[in-house]
């Protein structure tokens, strides 16, 4: 079964990085990428009702731009190392970026997007740029990974996952990150920040359904007492050298819960490594 992967790019070399990323992550998966620009007019709002047409000037000119600047990235595509299994698909639309992106899931049934975690317009304090946090927060049908910087590609050999064991854990929204796991044969360590003395029994069932969930993959149970939930998972992390943090979004809460409680309060603990966000398949 072939893997359907969105890369969308502003032809930044953050986001050149990331493509190169999810090239090497699914090197022995045969997957078909799909590379997304999504431009505007200069002068004109997606937003207004005045927008440009095709024909008009400055439509033809920004066409003509994301189509130069996609010719340029497949250009530095096409010197990578050929690979049978994979081909790739180029896409310029015209629209805001997370519409572009809500388009191309509905039309090429796509599984995972990956993406840098900033772009060309992209405040240079920022940890991460305005899109990368949309498509994380909003964009609910798939997971993404959001690829830090210009970070080289590194064989994940463990995925941290943070977990409350709050709520009952479904196969089909774990898949991701063990399929990641399996490809790579990369460790999941699961991590609790304890705030009560002990799990309840719906936390127990939880994490006994997670135990049978992981079953085949190497993984291990972690605990952190008397500590901060952000700081404690950041310290983890740095800890052990890990190469990937998976956190899950839920009903839309995923940023509510990652910005304060119970995960992460800053997502500039995480800004050296990718984050895989999974998302509510219910």
């Amino acid at each position: 079964m072939e893997n359907r992967v969105l890369l969308p790019t502003d032809y930044s070399k953050g986001s050149v990085n990331a493509i190169k990323y999810a090239i090497n992550l699914y090197k022995d998966v045969r997957s078909k990428f799909y590379l997304l620009n999504a431009f505007h007019a200069s002068g004109y709002s997606l937003d207004s009702l005045m927008v440009a047409e095709a024909g008009e000037r400055r439509y033809e000119a920004a066409k003509l731009k994301s189509r130069e600047g996609m010719a340029n990235v497949m250009a530095a595509i096409e010197g990578l190392p050929k690979n049978p299994k994979h081909s790739f698909e180029t896409i310029c639309s015209f629209n805001n970026l997370l519409l572009s992106i809500e388009e191309v899931l509905k039309a090429k049934d796509i599984d995972i997007i990956v993406m840098g975690t900033k772009g060309i317009t992209d405040d240079s304090n920022s940890v991460f740029g305005t899109n990368a946090v949309g498509v994380m927060e909003k964009i609910t049908q798939c997971p993404v990974i959001a690829i830090p910087g210009e970070m080289s590609f590194k064989t994940p050999s463990e995925i941290i996952f943070p977990t409350d064991y709050k709520t009952a854990f479904r196969r089909k929204e774990l898949n991701y990150m063990i399929d990641i796991a399996k490809l790579h044969g990369s460790a999941i360590r699961v991590l609790h920040i304890e705030k009560e003395s002990k799990l309840n029994r719906g936390q127990q069932n939880n994490k006994a359904l997670l135990e049978e969930m992981l079953e085949g993959i190497q993984f291990s149970f972690h605990t952190l007492k008397n500590v901060n939930v952000s700081h404690g998972v950041q310290v983890f992390i740095e800890s052990r050298g890990s190469d990937m943090v998976a956190f899950q979004n839920r009903k839309h809460r995923f940023f509510n819960s990652i910005l304060s409680n119970p995960l992460v309060k800053e997502l500039g603990y995480y800004s050296n490594i990718p984050i895989l966000v999974l998302k509510d398949q219910s």
